[in-house]
């Protein structure tokens, strides 16, 4: 190889990766400090970016739908995007009121209903525990034996000891969790204002990018890279759409269903059903859990007939409904999807529910035509 100046601008580069790599994996708790602090500062700016890439979702649907022809050549066409923002939001808020407006009474009203019924069965189970102690003579000598056996001094000291030790524990989990309550709505402040500029400013944005990738890279790879933006963006645009739909299927489905089988609740339930399915797969138990607990304190048998009716429902939703609807509208197969789902919250809990399915999605995509290229190019067809 000549030692020319583009050969030795690449070993000199090659030089200092391989010199970045090993000073990285010698003091890899450094690295990694390094990039939690980074992380810790970038967060509401990620946060931000996060927010504004779902909302622009729904919000480049409303531009395209009210304004898409009308903003042509007109001055309404830097107007569009404050308007289709502010829908947008009002939009969300209207979901997430009418969530709390049906859900929080109806739990405070039950919570209330337990205070008021709680009394009235304490006589009833006290009357039970008698008998229970009446019909079992040997029940009695064993916790005779017991309370000689205990040092009630012991437990005494111990049990102040513990309520010392929790009451400074809890007074300093308050404080901490009132600053982290603070700092949280602090930084959830600078991501929305940020999620808003975003969204404002998407075409300057996407044009500024553009310029970017094509200033710094090859013109074959800087379309490539566009290429697969777009894709990841409609991927995941699509499988929005695909989830919010699967929801309001589910909690229809519970609704005609608690209704005809006049279960209690049934406007409640759909609706909790509906917005904890947003959680792909998993997230309807959420609402089962709550469901059966407010049927619980009406009737214990409607509550185990719902927990078998959810459970029948659950599987049409999750082997049928869900694969289809969600896995049809990003290209990805009802298997892949599964996995995405079981993967993603191993790994990542709820978030990873959520993005993995795209994720996974834009690589089967990628994947696929690289290996029909590849077929392609040794001239092999599969049916």
């Amino acid at each position: 190889m000549q030692l020319d100046r583009e050969n030795i601008r690449k070993l000199r580069g090659l030089i200092v990766f391989t010199l970045v790599i090993l000073v990285g994996l010698l003091r890899f708790d450094v690295v990694l400090d390094a990039v939690g602090f980074l992380l810790h500062i970038l967060f509401p700016f990620l946060l931000g970016g996060a927010i504004a890439f779902v909302l622009s979702v729904p919000m480049n649907r409303i531009d395209q739908r009210l304004f898409g022809k009308a903003k042509e050549g007109s001055k309404l066409d830097k107007a569009s995007a404050p308007l289709s923002l502010v829908i947008t939001l009002v939009l969300v808020l209207a979901v997430l009121s009418l969530v709390v407006i049906v859900v929080l009474p109806e739990l405070g009203s039950t919570i209330a209903m337990l205070g008021k019924t709680l009394p009235e069965k304490v006589p009833a189970l006290l009357k039970k525990i008698e008998a229970l102690f009446a019909n079992n003579p040997n029940l009695i000598l064993y916790i005779e034996e017991l309370e000689s056996s205990l040092n009630w001094d012991e437990i005494l000291n111990q049990m102040v000891t513990f309520f010392r030790i929790g009451a400074n524990t809890m007074l300093d989990s308050t404080i901490s969790v009132a600053t982290g309550i603070v700092s949280g709505v602090g930084t959830f402040f600078i991501a929305f204002v940020f999620a808003c500029y975003i969204l404002l400013q998407q075409t300057f944005l996407r044009r500024q990018m553009t310029k970017l990738f094509f200033a710094y890279l090859k013109e074959k790879h800087a379309q490539e890279v566009l290429r697969i933006c777009s894709l990841t963006y409609r991927t995941f645009s699509n499988f929005l759409t695909g989830q919010c739909m699967e929801a309001v299927i589910l909690g229809l489905m519970f609704f005609i269903a608690m209704t005809i089988f006049r279960f209690p609740f049934a406007v409640l339930v759909g609706v909790l059903i509906a917005f904890t399915a947003l959680i792909p797969i998993f997230g309807a138990f959420i609402g089962c859990f709550v469901g059966a607990f407010l049927i619980l304190t009406v009737d214990p048998k409607q509550a185990l007939f719902f927990v078998i009716m959810f459970l029948i429902l659950q599987q049409i939703e999750g082997n049928l409904i869900y694969p289809k609807v969600v896995g049809g509208s990003i290209g990805l197969p009802a298997i892949w999807v599964l996995a995405a789902v079981s993967l993603g919250g191993s790994l990542f809990g709820v978030v990873g529910m959520l993005v993995f399915i795209p994720i996974v999605s834009v690589l089967y995509t990628l994947l696929k035509e690289n290996v029909n290229k590849r077929l392609d190019e040794k001239q092999i067809h599969i049916e």
